[in-house]
């Protein structure tokens, strides 16, 4: 496991003028993210806000189904929201695999990064049930995607949502556990 930086809580912009800025960004630079801007970009999506686990994209009932991927040139990683850190899921890069698996849309092989939001269901459904369960589950991905969107505004950085890809493509490329479902895959980098 890989300690991330501290996230900072005061950033160099407003809200509103964070609002006012975002704009989807398929086009990135080489360059390469810092572990400070990869932690604060984490941390938007599902990070700990409080001591009793209460995080910075709201869940239904609390029960958090989502799990987030950062995938880059040395490989995929799987972050711990608890510990602030990231695991290491798969050695080596991934990515030209998984922009094949999201239609050859090139801003996923040329970003630095590459987060993918994935959802376990089962969490959520087994207090809501299967009718209700998965609309919350969701919602609380559009919550987290949009965080990441507004903390990349934030960092000076770009980045774009994207939900056309294969499924079980995804799975297969990031080696994904069968439960975990890719919902977002949201390339971040440095506008070219």
């Amino acid at each position: 496991m890989t300690a991330l930086p501290t996230p900072r809580p005061e950033g160099p912009l407003s809200l509103e003028e964070t609002l006012q800025e975002r704009r989807s960004v398929r086009e990135f630079s080489d360059e390469p993210l810092s572990a400070a801007e990869l932690g604060q970009l984490l941390w938007a999506a599902q990070g700990f806000t409080t001591a009793d686990g209460r995080r910075t994209a709201p869940s239904a009932g609390a029960l958090y189904p989502l799990e987030l991927y950062a995938v880059t040139a040395e490989g995929v990683f799987h972050y711990d929201p608890a510990a602030h850190a990231l695991a290491t899921w798969q050695r080596g890069d991934r990515r030209a695999g998984l922009a094949a698996a999201a239609l050859s849309q090139e801003a996923v092989a040329e970003a630095p990064l590459v987060i993918a939001i994935t959802a376990v269901y089962a969490r959520t459904e087994a207090k809501y049930g299967r009718d209700r369960g998965p609309r919350y589950v969701h919602l609380e991905a559009g919550h987290a995607a949009q965080n990441i969107l507004l903390q990349a505004v934030a960092l000076g950085l770009g980045a774009v949502p994207m939900g056309a890809f294969d499924d079980r493509r995804v799975q297969d490329v990031l080696g994904l556990p069968a439960d975990h479902v890719p919902l977002y895959l949201v390339p971040v980098g440095h506008p070219r």
